[in-house]
């Protein structure tokens, strides 16, 4: 797979996951105003509690590698990215730190 192929792919899933939470998370959030009630709908069954630990899970993953690179491989303002994991969602915060993590590796060797 190209370099071109990987950072499309990656960027489109992300694009993809952004459009469907502005759809059909932000209207009911909008109309409600309630950030905790939303939230707290995660968990409202044991299914539902398993995906969002299993998010929260990866999103503090991604925190600690970015932390990691951020000393080992010196990879630049992969904060930004942990800010974008909480909304719209880990998703694409994961891969945006997945695309500015392969730009700056490359431009470095």
């Amino acid at each position: 797979m190209s370099e071109k192929v990987f950072h499309g792919g990656v960027i489109a899933v992300a694009v993809a996951f952004t459009v469907f939470f502005g759809v059909v998370l932000v209207p009911p959030l909008i109309a409600s105003g309630d950030l905790l009630g939303a939230f707290a709908a995660g968990f409202v069954n044991p299914y539902a509690s398993g995906y969002s630990m299993d998010v929260i899970s990866c999103w503090f993953i991604l925190a600690i590698w970015i932390a990691y690179e951020a000393r080992v491989r010196s990879v630049k303002h992969g904060w930004m990215c942990l800010v974008v994991g909480v909304i719209p969602g880990v998703a694409v915060g994961f891969a945006a730190y997945l695309v500015l993590r392969s730009r700056q590796l490359k431009s470095e060797g």
